[in-house]
């Protein structure tokens, strides 16, 4: 049984292995004079204005993250769509539209949460106090 993770293991060695002789090469040819025009920021050849620490708005992110969310859900259904033919050949139909079914329920009731939230406004509303 242990024999069947011989193979990933020889190459998860030989990958550490190779990186660190390629980190090694590199340490050795690599030229090592720094200076300070050399050790500022660049940025896309203009010179750096203003602080690098300034905020971002987490809207950003949480846009972010609700798209990364479905869009690998999404990819899920892909393979079950590919092999639904087969299901319903062999019997299995309503066993297999019924995961379907209760995958993208799930996917749906995710978004309208979202969508309630109003976490898919980039610009969010924020009530006024009288």
């Amino acid at each position: 049984m242990y024999i069947n993770f011989g193979v990933p293991l020889a190459l998860t060695i030989i990958a550490i292995g190779f990186v660190a002789v390629m980190f090694g090469v590199q340490r050795l040819l690599a030229p090592q004079n720094p200076y300070d025009r050399k050790l500022t920021p660049y940025e896309c050849g203009e010179p750096p204005t203003g602080h690098a620490w300034i905020n971002f708005n987490v809207r950003f992110y949480l846009i972010a993250l609700i798209f990364v969310v479905f869009e690998v859900e999404i990819a899920f259904v892909y393979p079950i769509a590919a092999v639904y033919l087969d299901w319903v050949r062999s019997g299995r139909r309503l066993y297999a539209l019924s995961e379907i079914l209760i995958f993208l329920l799930i996917l749906f009731v995710g978004l309208v949460y979202v969508w309630v939230k109003h976490d898919l406004e980039w610009i969010k509303k924020v009530p006024v106090e009288d």
